[in-house]
C-alpha cells in the first residue's frame, strides 16, 4: 500500500525488544518511549496504526488519523468509550478478575484493516495535497 501510494512508513520499536528490519526506528527501552516518540512527532496529515488506546487518543489530539490492527478507525467520537473500557478492565484485573486479551486476528479483521487503512491514507493524502 505504501509503495502504491508513494508514502513513507515509519515503524517505531522499543529498544528493549528491537525490531531488526530496514526502515525501523529503535528508540529507548524506557516505559512509553515509543508512544512518546510517536505522539511528539505525529502530524495532522499522518496515519498511526496502533492497538494502544492511550496512544490512539494522543494521536487524535494532534489531529492525526488512527487505525487499529483490526480495522477500527479511532475518532474523537469513539475514543472516550475505549479509554473508559480500558480503565474498567484494568480495575477488574487489579481486583483479581481475569479479563480476556484481544481475540486473534481473523481474515475479516485483516480485510477491514486494509480497507480502513486505505481510506485513512487517501484522506490524509487529500489533506496534504489540496486541489
Amino acid at each position: 500500500m505504501a509503495a502504491r501510494l508513494r508514502i513513507n512508513v515509519i515503524v517505531v520499536s522499543n529498544g528493549s525488544r528491537p525490531i531488526q528490519s530496514p526502515g525501523t526506528l529503535n528508540v529507548s527501552d524506557t516505559a512509553d518511549a515509543v508512544d512518546n516518540w510517536i505522539a511528539e512527532r505525529i502530524e495532522a496529515t499522518d496515519v498511526c496504526v496502533t492497538s494502544d488506546i492511550p496512544l490512539a487518543s494522543r494521536c487524535l489530539q494532534k489531529g492525526a488519523r488512527v487505525v487499529s490492527p483490526t480495522g477500527r478507525q479511532w475518532t474523537e467520537a469513539n475514543i472516550g468509550n475505549a479509554l473508559a473500557g480500558r480503565e474498567i478492565a484494568r480495575y477488574l484485573r487489579e481486583l483479581g478478575e481475569n479479563t480476556r486479551g484481544p481475540a486473534p486476528l481473523t481474515r475479516r479483521d485483516r480485510s477491514r484493516f486494509l480497507s480502513t487503512l486505505d481510506t485513512a491514507l487517501q484522506a490524509a493524502l487529500r489533506e496534504k495535497t489540496p486541489d
